[in-house]
């Protein structure tokens, strides 16, 4: 069993805990993903490294309350224990021979973001950190991404804080007046990836996001995690995020056909969130 050491909330729908798992936090890097399971009957669901201590043995794990797998993951306290917590799974993040990087974060894909920001400024990388969110309610990790970057621009589409805005419109910015960079990470919505890519494309600079299709296993055997590459070519290659990825190149990825699937089964999602939520209400009473 894998006890939950400790737990935050970072907003109201997004958590961040700290499980005792030491034989995943020995090897993990970011990029990479675990699959849990909160119960022995219950949902596997995947959530991307958000940091580790080897010499605790613990990996954090930050998941926003979408379903009823993490509606279930979040009424669990310090104390309690998950059945299965397996990884590390899939590639890190290539980091290697990086000077100058730009991040982009979107929403909870800054719980992702974070980790590889803050690898690439251990290892002497100038980072450049773009982070967006709806509005101020929403707005996590801060304080982080300020520490591991030479630069952060906070964008909120509403303008409640930072600057207002989507996160395009910095990058935008920053092109215009010269900038260059090694390398661009962006990981967040698929919408948002996608104009990011649009945005970066005419500069040359490698993109690398992430992506979080619907993934069962994290074997690459069921399927789910497909998704299209389109080379310059026009051709179509299929990879599965789980073994090939979860990071690509941005500006191949078939981003539409990735929303379409990743929207197949959200009235089942909410339905069963809905049935866990009065489940839960029920036992507290």
């Amino acid at each position: 069993m894998y006890k939950i050491l400790s737990k935050e909330q970072l907003n109201p729908t997004v958590t961040r805990i700290s499980v005792y798992a030491p034989l995943v936090a020995k090897k993990a890097e970011p990029g990479q993903f675990i699959i849990l399971r909160v119960t022995k009957d219950g949902e596997r669901i995947p959530l991307t490294v958000a940091g580790y201590d080897r010499a605790a043995g613990s990996v954090t794990v930050i998941f926003q309350i979408v379903g009823a797998t993490t509606a279930k993951l979040n009424s669990l306290q310090v104390g309690d224990s998950l059945c299965d917590f397996v990884g590390p799974l899939g590639v890190a993040t290539h980091t290697e021979g990086l000077k100058k990087v730009l991040i982009v974060g979107g929403g909870v894909g800054c719980a992702i973001a974070l980790p590889i920001a803050e690898k690439l400024h251990a290892e002497g990388a100038e980072v450049t950190s773009v982070i967006g969110f709806r509005n101020k309610d929403l707005l996590i990790l801060e304080d982080e991404f300020r520490a591991a970057s030479k630069e952060l621009v906070v964008m909120t589409d509403d303008g409640s804080y930072g600057n207002k805005g989507n996160v395009t419109m910095p990058l935008a910015e920053m092109f215009a007046r010269g900038e260059t960079f090694d390398h661009i990470i962006a990981i967040g919505p698929l919408v948002m990836m996608k104009f990011v890519a649009k945005t970066c494309k005419p500069t040359g600079i490698p993109l690398t996001v992430s992506m979080n299709p619907i993934m069962i296993d994290g074997t690459g055997m069921c399927g789910g995690c497909r998704l299209s590459l389109i080379g310059e070519d026009g051709k179509r290659v299929t990879k599965f995020a789980c073994v090939d990825g979860p990071d690509f190149d941005g500006y191949a990825v078939d981003f539409d056909e990735a929303m379409t699937r990743g929207g197949m089964y959200r009235s089942l999602e909410r339905h069963a969130y809905e049935d866990q939520c009065n489940l839960l209400n029920q036992e507290v009473k």
